[in-house]
């Protein structure tokens, strides 16, 4: 299985291009990029190699016939709108919002005329973003990773592991507009399971330091962490933390179990990210974004650390081995 992974949320890559080559591309069409993450330190980044990758599948080549503009917003959920405006005011052919649901929303606002590609929003419908999955009408498209529903399965295998919990933690992001729906779905599927739901908000470093230090008092069992693009970036600091607090976690994304995290279900982001770059070189095409319509994932992948699960005294049940797409010893 081809293994590489993106975080619920990758940095998009690439520069803003000179002002000496303006003239020259902008008689190629171009294709902005909105990142609620920083600018990352090298220009190969694998997601924009991976929406490179699914243009040239259309036949557009970066610099050969086509042009990028870039925008970061380094987790300033309030300056996304002005970096959003920005790309409209250079007149952009498509906008591909590459940070989930905040950057859809803010491009969204931003333009009712330029095609819009997202990636990785929950909840397309709910948050106002499209009208239906199969005719999405106005100018937007793209791919849901569908992280509402994604976690109350994650609340059933967490469940699976420790049995014994009486109170399980969800991680969220307040900033992220996902995240009252995440809430929602989790509060039903700890319903169903007769436990109980504490909420733990983190928007930043310090707070995600403090969600967890209140485990301990809750008397959390577990914790399941949102696919929230800022908390997925500080996966190295939530591994960390859950293991010095000794909560059994479960995770969106391979990379938390990679680097020593309990166990992982969610999607496969690379098929994801090249697929937004196909819809993009359709789109240039002459494609409407209209008639495009919103993708949901088929494919989820299961990953286990026996390692972690060892260490903090869990049995790994065989009826979550069997489905595991990965065992990390």
């Amino acid at each position: 299985m081809r293994r590489r992974k993106l975080l619920m949320l990758m940095l998009g890559g690439g520069m803003i291009c000179a002002p000496t080559l303006r003239a020259q591309q902008r008689a190629m069409p171009v294709v902005g990029y909105l990142n609620i993450s920083p600018p990352p330190p090298r220009l190969a980044d694998l997601s924009r190699d991976l929406v490179h990758e699914g243009l040239r599948e259309t036949g557009y080549i970066e610099g050969r016939n086509v042009a990028s503009e870039y925008r970061w917003a380094e987790f300033r959920y309030d300056r996304l709108a002005a970096l959003a405006a920005e790309l409209v005011s250079r007149k952009v052919d498509v906008i591909v919002a590459l940070s989930g649901t905040p950057t859809a929303l803010a491009a969204k606002s931003a333009t009712s005329t330029i095609p819009i590609v997202f990636i990785n929003v929950g909840d397309p419908i709910g948050i106002g973003l499209v009208t239906s999955l199969a005719k999405p009408g106005g100018n937007l498209t793209g791919f849901s990773n569908i992280s509402t529903e994604l976690t109350a399965k994650q609340i059933e295998l967490l469940l699976e592991l420790v049995p014994q919990a009486a109170v399980i933690a969800l991680l969220v992001n307040p900033n992220n507009a996902n995240a009252e729906g995440v809430i929602k779905y989790a509060q039903e599927a700890a319903d169903m399971k007769r436990v109980q739901l504490a909420v733990q908000k983190a928007g930043t470093d310090a707070e995600i330091d403090a969600a967890f230090a209140s485990l301990d008092r809750l008397h959390a069992g577990g914790l399941v962490v949102d696919a929230d693009g800022f908390i997925s970036s500080r996966f190295q600091q939530v591994v960390m933390l859950a293991d010095h607090h000794a909560v059994p976690a479960i995770y969106a994304g391979g990379p938390f179990v990679s680097a020593g995290g309990l166990i992982s279900y969610g999607i496969d982001d690379t098929a994801i990210f090249r697929e937004a770059g196909v819809y993009a070189g359709r789109i240039l095409q002459g494609a409407k974004p209209a008639d495009l319509p919103v993708q949901q994932p088929t494919v989820f992948e299961l990953v286990v650390n026996l390692y972690t699960a060892k260490t903090l005294g869990l049995t790994v049940p065989p009826s979550i081995l069997a489905r595991a797409d990965e065992v990390i010893e």
